[in-house]
């Protein structure tokens, strides 16, 4: 990969003597959650914006994620009789990033994320057609510290119409082929429980049997089903606020080089197919091009070792943002983070058309009774129901001492009939074309999967005769499995005395490997509250914001709960429109 040529002072001052091509108020460099968020406010504002997006279609990795925002505190919630504080929040936050990130700055950040996050959403609300409705009950990741929640944090975008956008429904980009039914149809958490319960309930059936006719209809006019879930439902909907208001998209144009004038940023130049365009910006850039997920230097330089092989982030995001501000003298925030990105743990799939692709782990299998996770000395290490983030950083502390790249995800054909593991859906019973892709190591025996993997039979073999005895007791005194509220949640209630805890015990036994994964960057530029890049000496760079992946993220490499990656990119993108219209909210 290309890490790109970073524009010199000469070659800015050289370029700001051409003549422009274009001109607006705010160049907004990035199509996904955050850059929409900043676009669709600023042009609310009354400012005038153009959104540029290297890729052809809206949504990066928001459009394949859960859509889930932690925002403490919002109303939604509250409305539907959740009730929260955000002084709990905020007491959450600190004890979960203690001895993280350094000095006051951390802490301002944080606290204005918590104060204006319900405010934000409210605004989109009222005033566009990015609608949110409450979670209920959903768990903070770590819930047995002081503060956390198990209800009222968590929001998803509603479901909307694709039919709507018309022609550009095209220009969103679909989930990943993983998270789609039939070729094409998307379910949420709730679809997925009426499907597998649909021979059972009256009332699944009739759910699945609506999701399942309407997605069909689509497909006589469309490639993919138009009801639209998830990440795939909030960009869809920033997507239209944004053509109802009329903001210009330009499709595969990417920001090449920045144009500074006097130290300030002034423009910036754009690649298109039809050759370079000049845009003058007068009130700034804003980088929210999604992090260096894909950028070779940035993966070495930050993210630990081994560097992850996979990446669930949007291919397009190759660090462009930091690279470019690089060179314009900002500054990279790399100190004081837990983590460098968001983590979770992807098994690789296989396709019919011969490629490959990552099934993220998130919270279906890994806390269902019945599957434990080793490493490579056939040793547990880890609660397995912990949350995706949490789940990979027990890997590579296992790594230091074993080798945990892969970690094999263990069950038996009795939990796969139950619950599914990976892709392999719930009520599979013939496993062979699995098998066969490599998907799935499968034996007849412990012993003989043990062979198959490679790991140490005898402690294997030891390890499930252990956590078989766990299952029995209700009790997992090595890890803790099932002991947080969390474990609970995503386990299966109905399974006594452990909803996280069952027997490994019916041949044949099945293992999947995973990965780690980031999902998003946590390390990103240096940046005021309001997105303001900061330089080295910690002055303003004038005219140039960044948010979403692109920006240090508040969390600090810390993951509190659903949708610590979200509810961040758009509250900031909020408050970059806000400072870029003259509208900040004060500190």
């Amino acid at each position: 990969m290309d890490d790109g040529v970073t524009v010199t002072t000469s070659d800015a001052t050289r370029l700001a003597k051409t003549a422009w091509d274009r001109e607006t108020d705010l160049l907004v460099a990035g199509a996904g959650p955050a850059g929409m968020t900043a676009a669709l406010v600023a042009s609310l504002e009354g400012l005038d914006v153009i959104l540029c997006e290297k890729a052809e279609q809206v949504g990066g990795t928001g459009a394949t994620s859960a859509g889930t925002l932690w925002i403490p505190g919002n109303r939604q919630s509250a409305a539907a009789g959740f009730t929260d504080s955000v002084d709990d929040a905020a007491r959450y936050l600190d004890g979960l990033l203690a001895g993280g990130p350094a000095g006051a700055a951390g802490a301002e950040m944080r606290a204005l994320y918590l104060r204006d996050g319900p405010d934000v959403i409210d605004y989109l609300v009222e005033k566009t057609d990015v609608q949110f409705v409450p979670c209920g009950k959903h768990p903070d990741y770590r819930n047995n510290m002081p503060g956390a929640a198990v209800h009222g944090r968590a929001i998803i975008p509603a479901n909307f119409d694709g039919r709507l956008l018309g022609r550009d429904f095209a220009r969103v980009k679909a989930p990943i082929d993983e998270f789609m039914l039939m070729g094409g149809m998307m379910v949420g958490k709730v679809d997925i429980v009426n499907l597998v319960d649909r021979w059972r309930r009256p009332g699944a059936f009739l759910h699945s049997a609506k999701i399942v006719a309407r997605y069909w209809l689509d497909r006589l006019r469309y490639r993919r089903g138009t009801r639209l879930v998830m990440g795939n439902a909030l960009v869809a909907r920033l997507f239209y606020s944004l053509k109802k208001r009329g903001v210009p998209v330009m499709f595969g144009a990417p920001v090449q080089e920045l144009v500074l004038e006097g130290g300030a940023v002034a423009g910036a130049i754009l690649g298109t197919a039809e050759g370079s365009v000049r845009v003058r910006a007068k009130r700034g850039v804003v980088f929210a091009t999604g992090g260096f997920a894909h950028n070779r230097r940035y993966r070495n330089n930050f993210m630990p070792k081994p560097t992850p092989p996979c990446s669930l982030a949007a291919e397009t995001n190759e660090g462009d943002g930091l690279r470019i501000a690089e060179g314009a003298g900002a500054c990279i925030a790399s100190g004081g983070h837990r983590a460098s990105a968001f983590w979770t743990p992807v098994s690789v799939t296989y396709r019919a058309d011969g490629t490959t692709g990552l099934f993220p782990h998130l919270s279906l299998d890994r806390a269902k009774p019945g599957l434990i996770a080793v490493n490579s000395a056939g040793r547990r290490f880890v609660n397995e129901a912990v949350s995706y983030h949490d789940f990979v950083e027990a890997m590579y502390r296992s790594n230091e001492t074993v080798n945990t790249m892969p970690a094999w995800l263990v069950c038996d054909s009795a939990f796969v009939l139950k619950y599914g593991v990976g892709i392999i859906h719930p009520g599979t019973r013939d496993l062979s074309a699995y098998a066969k892709t490599g998907y799935a190591v499968v034996a007849d025996s412990l012993e003989a999967l043990a062979a198959k993997l490679k790991i140490k039979a005898d402690a294997f073999a030891d390890t499930v005769a252990r956590h078989n005895r766990f299952a029995e007791e209700g009790s997992d005194p090595d890890f803790g499995k099932g002991d947080l509220e969390l474990n609970r949640f995503n386990g299966d209630p109905a399974h006594r005395p452990n909803p996280c805890l069952g027997p490994i015990a019916t041949p044949p036994f099945v293992a999947v490997a995973v990965w780690p994964a980031e999902i998003g960057c946590s390390i990103g530029l240096d940046t005021t509250p309001d997105g303001e890049v900061k330089n080295a000496a910690g002055d303003m760079i004038s005219g140039l914001y960044a948010c979403g992946n692109d920006m240090s993220s508040v969390m600090a490499g810390s993951y509190p709960g659903p949708g610590t990656t979200l509810g961040p990119a758009m509250v900031f993108g909020w408050r970059v429109a806000m400072r870029a219209a003259g509208k900040a909210r004060g500190l």
